[in-house]
């Protein structure tokens, strides 16, 4: 079984755990690294859409990017809201090995991801329209790359990754192998989610999941934290649904 969780935009250099091993995917990356690197600062912005204070930061770790040294485990080197609530600078040994196994982050620029494969900071959003190599954009690019290095030999993916991210996997897979999670809210008659309250509970269900070190996809129906429930009339044969009852916007 393989979990997939999508990145974040905001990352960070840290020496709390060594890296272990190169990314999988890393010839690949070079040619997007070529690609960007060729590129104008303005365009580089544009495919960015942010501010000059981040540009500015992205275009100096592009010019002095090394794919190979003074790198930070995939773990930790994402600052977002999912791998602050997933906690993994305070898991146990079992639990570090647990993700070691079952875990792997999307990326627009390194392609799957282990846990302890060395990164860099950089800025490449998977649906950034960047054309490279005679393709389209990075869909184009990946094609089924990342899905043939996720897919285990059980052939069990808990997608816990955005559509953006996910989208790189599942149309390479057969339907019947991917178990979508999904948290919404009940806001009167409706079922909503919303993107910050699904990135806090997808971290959590990680960290949830190593704590107890959940081997069979039936048993993600007992996750019960941050207020959601396991909703066995919404979830159905690829989806398992949890709600939050109670939400006001």
């Amino acid at each position: 079984m393989v979990i997939i969780l999508s990145p974040a935009k905001k990352m960070r250099a840290d020496d709390g755990f060594s890296w272990e091993q190169l990314p999988q995917q890393l010839a690949r990356t070079e040619t997007l690294l070529d690609a960007l690197q060729a590129m104008t600062p303005r365009a580089l912005k544009e495919l960015w859409r942010c501010s000059e204070d981040i540009a500015s930061l992205n275009l100096d770790r592009l010019s002095r990017m090394d794919l190979r040294r003074g790198l930070t485990p995939a773990l930790t080197a994402y600052d977002g809201i999912a791998f602050r609530y997933m906690a993994p600078n305070v898991f146990t040994d079992g639990q570090l090995d647990y993700v070691k196994d079952h875990l792997r982050i999307l990326s627009g620029f390194y392609g799957a991801l282990r846990p302890f494969d060395g990164v860099t900071p950089y800025r490449l959003e998977m649906g950034a329209h960047l054309a490279v190599g005679g393709k389209r954009d990075l869909y184009d690019f990946w094609g089924d790359s990342i899905a043939r290095t996720v897919l285990p030999e059980d052939g069990r993916i808990v997608d816990l990754a955005s559509k953006e991210y996910s989208r790189a996997v599942t149309p390479f897979v057969p339907r019947a192998c991917v178990t979508a999670v999904v948290f919404a809210q009940r806001q009167g008659d409706k079922l909503i989610e919303k993107g910050t309250l699904c990135k806090m509970a997808r971290g959590e269900m990680v960290r949830w999941m190593a704590e107890n070190d959940v081997e069979d996809v039936a048993d993600l129906r007992g996750f019960d934290q941050l207020g959601y429930r396991w909703s066995k009339d919404e979830s159905n044969e690829t989806a398992i649904v949890f709600i939050k009852e109670e939400y006001h916007a």
